[in-house]
């Protein structure tokens, strides 16, 4: 007798899905609430457990279709999952996992980006991830990598010298635009159609930031247990200057405008498919502590792809902060249907000029684009300078200023 898998519920407004990958092959045991397949939709990734135990039957959809909540997709034979789950389990409980585990959600200076296929495997025989070079796109690990670690194959050892310079091979690659992506580019194209973007730009001196966190950092993190990092600043400072200029928060609806008197700021996060923009809800009632908390917490999922897609809806105003990646300037798209979008940037050392004297400061500049159907350049640039303001005395902060 075959137990039916079926498209599982994806969330509110979400009608169907792509299948990204299958996790198990025909004939292959298959324990209960074990992902046996990927999902793509229009936000996030999701796994699809078994419903029973068994050995994976028929696949009845392959890699690319696009499925609809509660289509059929594969079938589960009864047998055979207990003891052939019970090497995999006994391999997963051995020696090495805890290095492995370590090494994936270690420190964000050591994390290997894994999808769950990979992840699995890696759990699965015991190899370090931040060991193997990985040959897929971006240098993100493949199944094949893992699978070749395993049996202790080095995938990166250089070719012998030929005797003759044999000629360039020239090679393409073509790959299926993942869900996600398209959306991403559907929605951002959609943006530059209707809104009338425009963005201003500010310079802002990070230096009574950069000493705030440098003195209180490791207070801060005992207390808190969570590094203190320059977005709780921001995401507060960009609270404030909502306030003082409600219309950067205001979204149009047809012939209405729609103001908010709360913030849910929306914080652009990198995730193996693509960027994904997870909401801060009531940041305005937040600590920085508490921010700094959420964000992490959504850096972490985006990686594992365990974001859930409420957490993704909505959203009144955006913070990308390219900086991280070294971007020095930028003019970010704006999130539709949101009328505003921040944009960060790295942190350099320039030459200023303070009180009649050049001096070297800690500068960075801002980017805000914004909808001009809405917003006016003068309360752009008058949000932009607040927000400047609050940064560079963050006692402002403190005192609603």
């Amino acid at each position: 007798m075959a137990t039916e898998v079926k498209v599982p519920v994806l969330g509110e407004s979400i009608t169907e899905a792509t299948i990204g990958e299958w996790l198990k092959k025909p004939g292959e045991a298959v324990a209960a609430d074990e992902p046996i397949a990927s999902l793509e939709t229009d936000k996030v990734a999701v796994e699809v457990p078994a419903p029973v135990a068994g050995v994976m039957g028929e696949q009845i959809a392959k890699p690319g279709d696009t499925v609809e909540v509660g289509a059929l997709i594969a079938l589960i034979e009864e047998g055979g999952a207990v003891a052939a789950a019970a090497p995999a389990a006994a391999a997963a409980a051995a020696a090495p996992a805890p290095a492995v585990q370590a090494a994936i959600a270690g420190g964000d200076d050591n994390i290997v980006t894994l999808s769950p296929a990979v992840r699995r495997l890696v759990l699965e025989h015991g190899v370090d991830p931040s060991s193997i070079r990985g040959t897929g796109r971006d240098g993100r690990l493949t199944k094949e990598d893992v699978l070749a670690a395993a049996k202790g194959v080095k995938v990166d050892a250089p070719a012998a010298p030929a005797a003759a310079a044999a000629p360039a091979v020239r090679q393409e690659e073509r790959v299926r635009m993942t869900r996600l992506r398209k959306t991403i580019a559907t929605r951002l194209k959609d943006a530059q159609n209707t809104a009338a973007i425009l963005t201003t730009f500010n310079d802002v001196d990070m230096t009574a930031v950069m000493e705030a966190r440098a003195k209180y950092k490791d207070l801060f993190e005992k207390k808190h247990g969570v590094r203190l990092g320059f977005m709780g600043f921001f995401v507060k400072a960009a609270c404030m200057a909502l306030k003082d200029v409600p219309g950067v928060n205001a979204q149009i609806d047809g012939d209405d405008i729609v103001y908010h008197d709360y913030a849910d700021i929306s914080v652009a996060v990198s995730a193996p498919n693509g960027l994904v923009v997870p909401v801060i809800r009531d940041a305005q009632d937040m600590s920085v502590a508490t921010v700094e908390k959420t964000i992490g917490d959504f850096g972490r999922r985006a990686k594992d792809g365990t974001l859930k897609m409420e957490e993704m809806k909505g959203g009144t105003f955006t913070i990308s902060n390219g900086g991280v990646f070294g971007s020095l300037l930028s003019t970010p798209i704006i999130n539709p249907p949101q009328s505003a979008v921040l944009g960060l940037h790295r942190i350099e050392e320039r030459p200023v000029v303070r009180d009649g004297q050049i001096v070297v400061r800690p500068m960075m500049y801002l980017a805000l684009s914004y909808d001009h159907r809405l917003v006016d350049g003068r309360e752009a640039v008058t949000f932009l300078v607040a927000l400047k303001n609050a940064i560079e005395d963050p006692t402002r902060l403190l005192i609603d200023l």
